[in-house]
């Protein structure tokens, strides 16, 4: 029998101060004194049991990357990205762009890029558990193309980003651009808050998050608004609440998240609701094991419960 989410809700607020998860880390291959490589291979095997439905399995290769660093001097630095995903079937190029620091605390950055919206990141090594919330599309900014200046200090951070588009790496119009800005503080060593404004014409987005970690733990929560993203006058919300705990080897990591997409007529477009649990174990120091459990409830896609199991190997 199913369990609903919302009897498990009180037992995820409980859970919160005491889940976790460990991330990869690489140090990279230094291919010459000043060109260094790294990257990732990402597996996994993914079971979906969809309520009314045939349950559905996959597994394979789901990414692999590889990065180059190239450090000119102490200013000037260069970064490509290639990735090859079976989604793609191909060889892409994800990002190039170059960095030149016009001071210890300012830096320009112009190519392509990717936005610095949002907590969960777009690579998986930089995720706490396996899958991620589903909803970036309609809060995040994604792959970008223009100029990015970015000042960076002890307790206050602050960006701003004319490209493109915010949302589409293959926008090529630049005589309309759109930009990012983002607006950080830490006022501790543990805790950290960023916001963010994306504009695009009426395609517009705010996230925000906070974070704290110290020691083995880690709490995060994001709220997210949005209007037009998912076009014709649409508007949304949504947000997430996540703890993560690290012990020795292991780890596990618990998260919750709720989002809605209404178009101008105030219909329900896109919404889902998830619990996710999700341990993991550090193997070596190149290869990192993920297990999760996910309870979906949506009224758009309907309710589904999937288990899945990740090999990550960083270099």
């Amino acid at each position: 029998m199913k369990v609903s989410k919302r009897s498990l809700l009180s037992l995820a607020v409980a859970m919160a101060a005491a889940t976790a998860t460990p991330l990869a880390q690489a140090d990279g291959f230094q291919l010459s004194e000043k060109l260094t490589a790294t990257g990732f291979i990402d597996m996994s095997y993914v079971y979906t049991d969809v309520d009314g439905g045939d349950s559905v399995s996959a597994s394979g290769l789901d990414q692999f990357e590889i990065d180059f660093l190239y450090d000119f001097d102490d200013k000037l630095k260069a970064q490509v990205d290639l990735e090859y995903k079976d989604a793609y079937g191909a060889v892409d190029l994800e990002q190039a762009f170059m960095t030149y620091a016009l001071t210890d605390e300012f830096t320009v950055k112009a190519g392509r890029f990717l936005s610095y919206s949002g907590w969960e990141t777009e690579e998986p090594t930089g995720l706490f558990q396996y899958s991620g919330t589903g909803y970036a599309p309609y809060f995040y900014g994604y792959y970008q193309q223009g100029v990015s200046g970015l000042y960076s200090g002890d307790v206050f951070s602050a960006a701003l980003s004319v490209i493109n588009s915010p949302f589409s790496p293959e926008d090529t119009d630049s005589e309309h651009p759109g930009f990012e800005a983002m607006l950080a503080v830490t006022p501790t060593d543990s805790v950290t808050v960023k916001a963010f404004y994306l504009q695009d014409g009426d395609t517009k987005a705010f996230n925000t998050w906070a974070a704290y970690s110290a020691g083995d733990l880690t709490l995060a929560a994001e709220y997210n608004s949005s209007e037009d993203t998912a076009g014709a006058g649409s508007e949304g919300d949504g947000f997430l609440l996540m703890a993560n705990y690290a012990f020795d080897s292991a780890g596990i990591t618990l998260r919750y998240h709720d989002f809605e997409i209404e178009d101008a007529a105030g219909a329900v477009i896109d919404d889902g609701s998830a619990i996710t649990i999700s341990p993991s174990y550090t193997v070596s120091d190149n290869l990192l094991m993920v297990f999760e459990y996910r309870m979906d409830e949506s009224d758009t896609k309907g309710d589904s419960n999937t288990i899945a199991v990740e090999a990550l190997v960083t270099f």
